[in-house]
């Protein structure tokens, strides 16, 4: 089923689309494949990216409360004919959107790939970005309610959450997990002596 994207907010686009139009900030961007592009390029299933905050043992903070999320910024996708060469990030300024940064690697395909295999799962979705940085993580975030404000909202225990690659040791990239298996699991990891992940969760053997 098609996944149901969010509409970015216009100041967002219009500022992704103005560096993609600037000679100036397409050279000076550490990507080579973004320098390399000859030929027109479109931006592209925009994400918003939010922050997994107070994550902690049992899943819970010091003050007793549930992790929460806060979102910090849209990321596209940039297309140059029929692939993504890079992406490129938008932030939230006292004076509104603003264009960040663009960038390549790993995680852009990774998005891509996650993105294709969400639309095979049988179930319609709001796809967002949820990123864990105590475990230098990044999960495609399949959020349920479609018509929700991708700009807020706490992930349900019903949600997916899709690991990108390169994912934490011993946590398989791809696998949808709900969150209510895969949160208590991260929360475990920030442990000094982790337990082992679940077979369920562990990657397969090479």
């Amino acid at each position: 089923m098609p996944l149901h994207v969010p509409p970015a907010p216009a100041p967002a686009l219009r500022s992704v689309l103005a560096a993609l139009g600037s000679p100036t900030a397409v050279h000076e961007a550490h990507t080579p494949a973004l320098r390399a592009v000859q030929g027109p390029m479109t931006a592209e299933l925009p994400l918003p990216v939010h922050v997994l905050d107070r994550l902690s043992v049992s899943g819970r903070a010091a003050d007793g409360r549930p992790p929460r999320t806060r979102l910090t910024g849209w990321r596209f996708l940039i297309r140059s004919g029929d692939r993504f060469v890079a992406a490129a990030d938008t932030r939230l300024t006292p004076d509104g959107w603003a264009f960040s940064h663009f960038f390549e690697g790993p995680y852009v395909a990774a998005t891509e790939r996650a993105l294709r295999q969400a639309e095979q799962l049988g179930k319609s979705y709001q796809p967002r970005l949820l990123s864990v940085p105590e475990l230098y993580m990044l999960t495609l975030w399949l959020h349920g309610a479609v018509g929700a404000d991708a700009a807020a909202g706490l992930p349900a225990a019903a949600d997916l959450l899709v690991p990108l690659a390169p994912a934490p040791p011993g946590i398989a990239p791809y696998r949808p997990h709900p969150v209510s298996e895969l949160l208590p699991v991260l929360t475990h990891r920030l442990t000094p002596a982790a337990p082992p992940l679940p077979p369920t969760l562990a990657a397969p053997a090479a």
